[in-house]
């Protein structure tokens, strides 16, 4: 199976190329830029890779030619969208919609893209109640997906990943867990700019998520949420402390604007025996990495 990953230069897409190479499958990036560092250092291995902007239709469409399956993971986060709301929406919601049409003009049955904890708002409620612009453009995508199943019969899956950490998460609001991990590798003191309880998972449980979906035969239009473990950031940095001696975490700032814990829904039924990594576990991993 050849796969198109959009945003595929990411943390999170070197995570999921580095599963879908393992599997024996092709893989073809479509990112704006070309820094393969990252994706070299955690895949070991550089997919075919093509350059363009995921708000062009046109260069979207020419990157999926020739793809069995689509993994979205093309957007700008929290911040980049309250800076420029109207190119937040270019990337995150009509970048989207790119993408399932070329689905559509291709003739690829299923998508697998990615929404967000953000379309939640800071309570787990239903409907939900997203309080930012990158929230609300992850709830329309959502609503997309659907529509494209009910009109044009375009199965999709969607997942709302909470915090992910990890290898190679540096960047975005809530990347401080990783970042801590990071610095508490290097003998450097670190603090996390938010509070609170949180679901964290690991990166490589979130991967084999992607991985699981593309790879099934999907129906309908489903949006998953991935969890991980619930946990306060304060315990999170005394975890890292108990594994690194003489490590410097400390924690502060205001809540996320996302619930503490998200709602239970059917993904276990949808994509059964996903792996769930502890805390203890990953930030084992997380720091090892840096380490070497």
């Amino acid at each position: 199976m050849r796969v198109l990953v959009t945003g595929g230069q990411g943390f999170l897409g070197a995570w999921i190329i580095r599963r879908l190479h393992a599997g024996g499958h092709r893989v073809r990036v479509f990112d704006l830029g070309r820094n393969t560092e990252l994706v070299e250092r955690i895949a070991g291995t550089l997919p075919e890779w093509v350059t363009g902007d995921v708000a062009d239709p046109a260069q979207v469409l020419d990157a999926a030619r020739g793809c069995d399956a689509i993994i979205h993971l093309a957007g700008i986060l929290t911040p980049a969208c309250a800076a420029d709301p109207k190119r937040g929406a270019e990337i995150n919601l009509i970048g989207t919609i790119n993408v399932f049409e070329a689905a559509r003009a291709l003739g690829i049955s299923q998508v697998v893209y990615t929404s967000s904890a953000a379309a939640f708002g800071p309570e787990p409620g239903a409907p939900p109640f997203p309080v930012t612009h990158y929230g609300a453009f992850k709830l329309a995508c959502e609503g997309c997906a659907r529509a494209y199943w009910e009109e044009q019969k375009i199965a999709s899956i969607g997942f709302r990943p909470y915090i992910v950490y990890g290898p190679g998460r540096e960047t975005g609001l809530t990347a401080g867990p990783s970042l801590a991990c990071k610095a508490a590798a290097r003998g450097e003191d670190y603090t996390i700019g938010y509070t609170g309880e949180s679901g964290l998972i690991y990166v490589d449980d979130v991967a084999a998520a992607y991985e699981a979906a593309v790879l099934g035969t999907i129906t309908g239009a489903h949006v998953f949420n991935l969890e991980g473990v619930t946990i306060s950031t304060a315990d999170f940095a005394a975890e890292i402390q108990r594994q690194v001696q003489g490590a410097a975490i400390a924690v502060t700032g205001p809540n996320l604007p996302l619930p503490a814990k998200m709602l239970k829904d059917n993904l276990s039924e949808v994509l059964p025996g996903l792996p769930t990594t502890s805390v203890a576990d990953g930030i084992a991993a997380t720091v090892t990495f840096y380490r070497d």
